[in-house]
């Protein structure tokens, strides 16, 4: 590539691509100069091709999206760092892998994303008990788990009344876990390796579960014994945190009886 074409090269990173460490780039060209890329053959020439390829689709929205080949036609990206969510994830992981992600890092369509997410965001979203939650509400593609923002972070119940020092133990975990990962990333691991079920390291296996019992104290001064339990308490959660919301039925009218005036009476003369 033209040394000229390396700013609006940015990394590209999907569901499949950040959980197997597999390196995918994209021509980034929000706000980019037109005169900068029409001096470029190389980017000029796939702008072209994406046009192309639009005007042809039978999908008029997509024929419209012609206008400006130039842009992603999905766009979520802004420019701050974020805490990136797989849309698909095996339901063999005990855990989601979830991660921060630089904003030179552009997400697809295939995963989430909460920009200016900090470690307890993080630590939260990648317990038990949001695993528990993801179980049950979660969507399937096949067997995996079909992560959306509508149905399950949505509508997932955060703690409500966790504690400034209860915040910060699980901020601890969280980064525990980060920095146990980053270790074995280092040396060549993928998250795909280090969440699997029958290689997961013991090292990290105990740092989740020291963040488990952190997140737990948020929710509920006594350990919860079993996933029923944790599903059992949130959707109660759920209920209070949703009842002021729900409609209320309307009240029934009395009916009010006419009373029927006291017929008088006159005397005969």
């Amino acid at each position: 590539l033209l040394p000229k074409a390396t700013p609006y090269l940015r990394r590209y990173v999907g569901s499949k691509e950040f959980i197997n460490s597999i390196e995918r780039w994209c021509l980034w060209l929000d706000g980019a100069n037109p005169s900068v890329l029409k001096d470029i053959s190389f980017i000029r020439d796939r702008i072209e091709a994406v046009r192309t390829f639009r005007l042809a689709s039978k999908r008029p929205a997509t024929r419209d999206l012609a206008s400006t080949p130039y842009l992603f036609a999905f766009r979520s990206h802004s420019e701050t760092d974020y805490l990136i969510v797989p849309s698909v994830s095996s339901e063999r992981r005990p855990y989601i892998p979830m991660g921060f992600m630089p904003k030179s890092v552009v997400a697809s369509n295939l995963c989430l994303i909460l920009p200016g997410a900090t470690a307890y965001h993080f630590g939260i979203l990648t317990s038990a008990i949001h695993m528990a939650w993801v179980r049950q509400v979660c969507g399937r593609l096949k067997s995996d788990f079909r992560y959306s923002a509508k149905l399950v972070y949505n509508n997932f119940p955060w703690p409500m009344d966790a504690k400034p020092a209860q915040r910060a133990k699980v901020e601890a975990c969280a980064q525990k876990v980060l920095d146990v990962r980053q270790t074995f990333l280092d040396k060549g691991a993928t998250l795909a390796d280090l969440y699997d079920p029958l290689t997961m390291p013991v090292p990290l296996l105990k740092a989740h579960q020291a963040l488990d019992r952190a997140v737990d104290r948020c929710y509920c001064s006594k350990p919860f014994e079993s996933e029923r339990e944790r599903v059992e308490f949130l959707f109660q959660l759920y209920e209070r945190l949703t009842a002021p919301l729900a409609p209320t039925p309307p009240t029934r009218k009395r009916r009010v009886r006419a009373r029927t005036a006291p017929q008088r009476t006159t005397r005969q003369p």
